[in-house]
């Protein structure tokens, strides 16, 4: 996969490339409001990320997740603040998304 130096360019290639589904992080799920289905940590994975640094503020950094699900025949996008989740996530939802 290639490095973007932009989030929206790498939004535009992953979409490309099928991840059309946006997801949105719940405590103990990925969200996918358009299906109207929640994806368990056991459930998906992480295909590729991508960090984005803020160019003048470091609070603005953001990651996006490419990320697939053979159990509900999906793939999708999940941007994030690097670093930043919900007071209530759980401990499995913060390791699948851990990144290194």
């Amino acid at each position: 996969m290639q490095d973007f130096e932009t989030l929206s360019q790498a939004m535009n290639a992953l979409r490309a490339e099928g991840y059309v589904e946006d997801f949105n992080l719940q405590s103990n799920s990925l969200e996918c409001r358009n299906l109207n289905i929640q994806v368990a940590p056991n459930d998906f994975k992480v295909d590729h990320f991508f960090r984005f640094e803020g160019m003048s503020d470091p609070g603005d950094s953001s990651i996006l997740y490419a990320i697939s699900s053979e159990k509900n025949h999906l793939k999708g996008l999940l941007v994030n603040g690097y670093g930043v989740y919900t007071e209530d996530t759980t401990n499995d939802m913060i390791a699948k998304l851990k990144v290194h």
